[in-house]
Parts: structure tokens; sequence; C-alpha cells
């Protein structure tokens, strides 16, 4: 591939290195080479100058980032994986991306002229990508980066999770019961229920259920990374969970319980103290987590999130009140100021 895209490089066009650039990107990330492929980019540009590109490149790159994203999976980049697919997973036309179909709606439809130059940007059928595998993938990614996540901000009202995995968890939870796995989002929804509970062995068997995974090369080696991932994630989970019900806890006993070496079990732990995501200390003679009481409970986030949401409204209301009476002078109703006012003399309105 080198050979082939040297002399480009050295003597071709813009327009005939944009779209060797994209192609030796998708080698690279095809063979696994997830480094190299990801430097070539970065020192492209690519992403910044593709949308003033033509149809053709712009497809090149989608596909080259489809690609770019499943080796980052297969190397278990997690995050790295992540950004890669969330371009094209930001909107539900990922097929249209590829041209692995033509675009419809239902309020317009489209002339016979259009259809055509559509049809003469598709990729022959065996050159596709499997879209369940890619949105396995993405979903997976999703889980692994928003379960521990969501349990350490679980009282927050104004957290956001992905768009696709948001809207996954928001029907599950609406759902009375839940029936047998039949697609791709089942299998990764009741992997969220056991990872959240804890029970990395339950998740592994219930994600190896796919049977998307047998598109990959390497699915053996693929199968230990996401059972190494969701032990890493689960001790993150558990320990944002029950955290507040611990005041001390020993390294030996969470190793145990998450099948982890206490080197990485160590190392977990001590990222998360770093980042300030556990209020906690090591305690190096007895080789225990002693966690600090300044968290809150849940009744008191709650009653916090009520004061604030009861001050807010009534604010909103004070001032819909000096709207509708047209107090521009400052005062509220009966004369008296309105509360924090820095100007406010409160005994000289009581005596008067």
């Amino acid at each position: 591939m080198d050979v082939l895209v040297s002399p480009i490089y050295t003597y071709g066009d813009e327009r005939t290195k944009a779209c060797a650039m994209p192609c030796d990107i998708y080698h690279h990330a095809f063979m696994d080479e997830f480094s190299t492929a990801r430097n070539l980019l970065l020192m492209s540009h690519l992403p910044d100058s593709i949308q003033i590109m033509d149809v053709s490149a712009q497809i090149l790159f989608n596909r080259t980032m489809a690609q770019l994203g499943l080796c980052a999976f297969r190397n278990g980049l997690i995050a790295e994986g992540h950004n890669c697919l969330s371009t094209l997973y930001s909107t539900r036309r990922v097929r249209e991306l590829l041209a692995q179909s033509v675009s419809q709606s239902r309020y317009h439809e489209k002339t016979p002229e259009q259809k055509r130059l559509e049809r003469r940007h598709w990729m022959p059928y065996y050159m596709h990508i499997n879209l369940e595998l890619l949105e396995a993938v993405h979903l997976t990614h999703a889980m692994l980066l928003e379960v521990p996540n969501i349990a350490a901000y679980t009282l927050d009202i104004k957290l956001k999770v992905i768009r696709p995995f948001g809207g996954c968890l928001r029907l599950v939870s609406k759902q009375m019961l839940s029936g047998p796995l039949e697609n791709i989002r089942n299998h990764v929804m009741a992997t969220t229920r056991a990872l959240s509970q804890g029970d990395f062995e339950k998740a592994h068997d219930v994600i190896k259920l796919l049977q998307v995974w047998k598109l990959l090369r390497n699915q053996e080696s693929v199968f230990e990374m996401l059972k190494a991932k969701l032990k890493e994630e689960c001790l993150k989970t558990y320990l944002f969970f029950y955290a507040s019900s611990y005041g001390s806890l020993s390294l030996d006993q969470l190793s145990k319980m998450f099948d982890l070496s206490e080197s990485q079990t160590h190392s977990i732990v001590s990222k998360m103290m770093i980042m300030e995501e556990l209020q906690a200390s090591w305690d190096q003679p007895t080789e225990c987590i002693v966690f600090h009481d300044i968290a809150h409970t849940r009744l008191q986030a709650l009653a916090y999130q009520l004061i604030e949401k009861l001050s807010i409204l009534g604010e909103s209301n004070e001032r819909a009140m000096e709207a509708k009476i047209g107090g521009g002078d400052g005062n509220g109703l009966d004369g008296f100021p309105l509360r924090g006012g820095d100007s406010a003399d409160y005994a000289a309105v009581v005596t008067s």
C-alpha cells in the first residue's frame, strides 16, 4: 500500500491526494494498525475540510471512519472507537452516509434524475460494511462509557446520555416486563442491567450471544478484551453505587469480587481518586480504601434539588408579579422591596 500511495502523495494534485489518503487510512484500520491510521487522519486534516469536498470523497471518508471505529474496538480502545463512530450515529442516516442505501423522506419525493444520481454513488454489495456489527460495536462503546457515568451522577437531572444508547435506556425503563433477546439492542440492554448490578459474568455471557461477533477475525481475543473491560466498569459502577455504604474496604476483597489482580484494582481505584471521582484514600499499612463521608445521602440530594427548584419558582413568580403590576420602582407587593435587593431598607419600610 505504501508503494502505491507514495507517488500520489509526491506528484498528485489535491483532489487525488484527498482520495488516496482515506484509502490509505482504511487499509491500516482494516489491518488493525490503529495508531498509524489515526496519525495519518490527524496529519491529513480531513475532518476539517471534508464538508467542502464532493459526495464521493465524503462517502469514502465516512467509510474510513466506520472502519477506524471497528479497528479501535478490536484493539480495546473504547473511547477512541466511540469518537470515530459518534459522527455517523449522530444522525439516523447511517446507510445513506455509507452509500449502502438511498435516503427516503415521507414529505419529499425525489425525481428520477435525483434517484439516478444517488444510485451512481452506491457501493457494490461485496464492499458493504455490516451495519449490525457497526451498531453492536457502537452500543457496546456507549454502554462501557455511560454505565459508570450514570452510576456516578444518578441524581443529576441534567445528565446527558449518548443519544442512541439513552433512547434505548428510556424505552427499557418504561417496560414492565422484559421479553426474549431478539435483536442487538435487547442484548446490549440486558448486558447493561447486569453491568449495573455488578454481575460481570452474566454481562459477558449475554453480550457473547450476539451472532455478529462471528464476523470478526480475532473473535476470541475480542471476547477476552470485552470481559476485561466489563470487569473494570463493574468495579467502577460498584464503587459509585455503594461507596456511601462503606467505611472502608480491603483491596484483597475488592479484587476477589471482580476477579482482578490487586495491581489492576489498585490502579483503577487510584485513578478514580486522582480524578476526584471517588472521595476516598488509601491506608497503606492495611491495604484498605478509607471512604470519606462527605457525600450526601439520596434524601439530602433530593432535598437540595427541591430547595433549588423552589427558589427558582419563587424568583420567577416575583418577576411575573412585578411585570403584571408595573412595579418599576424596585418594590414588590404592598410596597415591600423585592427579595435580595441590594438597596432594600426594610426598617424604613416597616416604620413608614
